[in-house]
């Protein structure tokens, strides 16, 4: 397993953990230094993590996730732990999905 493959795992376990504990613990979004960590996370895991072909898969999954996510979050108001946590979820896989997105676009172009 190469290097960055490793640090891209350890950042998607870490992140995953992180966004749930995070999440437990209050309103992300509100917390600027906690919502920092899990985009910066998400920004690792979706440029080390991810090789071209898990791309669709992982933009697949990238995205029910995010639209999940983000419609749960709105419903579950009434539910605010839960909300939490799908808040924090969020911002660990927008900016991954995103990163690798605009890899598998530029492959794509590339190709």
């Amino acid at each position: 397993m190469k290097k960055e493959n490793k640090v891209g795992s350890w950042a998607f376990l870490v992140g995953f953990i992180l966004a749930v504990l995070l999440g437990l613990l209050g309103d992300v979004s509100s917390n600027a230094a906690m919502l920092t960590i899990l985009v910066l996370i998400g920004l690792i895991v979706g440029l080390l993590n991810i090789a071209d072909a898990e791309a669709h898969s992982f933009l697949l999954s990238g995205a029910v996730l995010i639209i999940a996510s983000s419609m749960g979050a709105n419903i579950m108001d009434e539910v605010p732990i839960l909300n939490d946590v799908l808040k924090a979820l969020l911002a660990l896989f927008v900016p991954a999905t995103i990163i690798v997105a605009i890899r598998n676009v530029f492959t794509m172009a590339k190709n």
